[in-house]
Formats: C-alpha cells, sequence, structure tokens
C-alpha cells in the first residue's frame, strides 16, 4: 500500500511540474515579447522590430487592412508612431501561448498603450515560426 502511494505521490509531482512548466520555446518567445515591451517603451522602433521575421512575407493586418513586408511595417509603425508622445508605453497581456508544431507558435494577448493624449489598445493574435535558429513573428494581426 506504501509503495503504491510512494508511486502515486511521484505520479502527481511529475504531472504538476510538467503542467506548469513552460517550454524553452515558449520561453524564449514571452522573453522577445518582454524586451519589444521596453523597447517600444524606450521609444525606439527599431529594435521592437527585432522580434519580427526581417521577411517580404511578414504579414501585418490591422485597421488599415494587410500589410506585408518587414519594411513596410517597419515604415507604418513609424508613421502611425512618430514620437513617444504617440507610442506612450506599451503593455502587454499574453493571454494564450499555443504551440502548434515544433517550430511554430500561436499567441493571443492584449496590448494597451498608456498616452497623455489618450490611451488605446485591443487584442492581437500572432503566429511564431522558428527560422535559422530563432523565434520570429512572421504574422501579426492587432485590433
Amino acid at each position: 500500500m506504501k509503495k503504491i502511494a510512494f508511486l502515486f505521490a511521484a505520479y502527481l509531482l511529475i504531472v504538476s511540474v510538467t503542467a506548469f512548466s513552460q517550454s524553452k520555446d515558449e520561453t524564449e518567445i514571452r522573453r522577445i515579447l518582454d524586451r519589444q515591451v521596453a523597447e517600444w517603451n524606450k521609444g525606439d522602433i527599431d529594435e521592437f522590430m527585432k522580434g519580427y521575421w526581417q521577411n517580404d512575407s511578414l504579414m501585418f493586418i490591422g485597421k488599415s487592412g494587410v500589410t506585408y513586408g518587414y519594411i513596410n511595417t517597419l515604415n507604418n509603425y513609424k508613421k502611425g508612431y512618430a514620437d513617444t508622445v504617440q507610442m506612450g508605453k506599451l503593455k502587454f497581456d499574453i493571454l494564450h501561448v499555443k504551440r502548434i508544431s515544433k517550430d511554430a507558435y500561436f499567441v493571443v494577448g492584449k496590448w494597451h498603450l498608456k498616452r497623455t493624449i489618450g490611451d488605446i489598445g485591443g487584442h492581437y493574435t500572432l503566429l511564431w515560426r522558428k527560422i535559422n535558429g530563432n523565434w520570429v513573428i512572421v504574422a501579426d494581426h492587432s485590433s
């Protein structure tokens, strides 16, 4: 009986540790998102954009529709947030992280900009891919 109780306790410990631990990949994705927030809050859009795939196939979907390409997305950010007053202070709340495959994750969250000219916010969905050993956002739908 003691052996069964011990095995059951060991099983519960393993299950609980596994259930509450993040994978190395998920931890890295969260670290990149944290870095993006820090760079945005310093007013550095170029550094913020390092979380995105630097490729013409990057897809960004926002209030103006679909934008393709890293440079186009970067330019749209710089046009829409021309200074630190417009940028405000960014906060992300990650609601859901789902591994799709060994090299793809789907992330859902909320974004919020605290600004002196009026706060704004919404939700985002991000498709992450591991490309050349690095996790990058390949598609972003922010509303």
